[in-house]
């Protein structure tokens, strides 16, 4: 990934919440027959290693597994807010019009070897990790224990786990810290104007890092 030192982010603690936020990952691994992309939603596990492990799950009958390049690393990322940016912002539009449109994102891109895991345990207990979390926010949050048991049983049976244990990590937070403040100014009132989830979202993104430079 082309990484400008002013879009780096290095805090762990700051990438590992965009993961947890954004759960749903793109799975890029090497085949047979080239380079495949999935697109899986991963458990953050920050016990078991200092960056973190990635946990999921995918159907038997997906050949990402089955036809795995060995030795060869799996590339993970993980899409944060993201939203076009106009010059129309910028108040320098009017002192000399040297502007041009840009495109803010923010991304966490993550690495390591993928590992199969067929153990029914270990699955039952990622599926009710993933269900706990996810269903936690509804007013009457399903479990895996209000399925019947033998449909459950059958269900696991068509999957496998996958497991990466992260060895190298990256985030490339890109908003608007190229532009001077008042551009930057300009954009958060930009985007509170187009008033979407990730547009809102990139104004608060774009405001903290403009108080950083204050």
């Amino acid at each position: 990934m082309y990484m400008p030192t002013h879009f780096e982010e290095t805090r762990l603690e700051v990438l590992h919440e965009l993961i947890s936020a954004r759960p749903l990952a793109t799975l890029v691994t090497m085949s047979s027959g080239g380079i495949v992309a999935n697109h899986i939603p991963l458990h953050l596990h920050k016990d078991t290693s200092r960056i973190g492990t990635l946990r999921g799950h995918v159907a038997r009958s997906n050949p990402i597994w089955t036809d795995l390049a060995k030795d060869i690393e799996t590339l993970v990322v993980f899409q944060g807010a993201d939203s076009y940016i106009s010059p129309s912002w910028y108040p320098t539009k009017q002192e000399h019009g040297r502007v041009v449109p840009t495109w803010n994102y923010v991304v966490v891109h993550a690495y390591g070897t993928l590992r199969v895991i067929h153990d029914p345990a270990w699955i039952r207990s990622l599926i009710e990790t993933l269900t706990t979390r996810h269903e936690a926010s509804l007013p009457q949050p399903w479990a895996v224990s209000d399925a019947p048991s033998e449909f459950v049983e059958r269900r696991i049976g068509a999957i496998v786990g996958i497991e990466m244990v992260i060895t190298r990590l990256f985030g490339k937070w890109k908003v608007s810290q190229n532009q001077p403040a008042q551009n930057q100014t300009g954009v958060i009132g930009g985007l509170k104007e187009r008033g979407s989830a990730d547009a809102l979202a990139m104004s608060t993104l774009v405001a903290e890092q403009l108080s950083k430079t204050d």
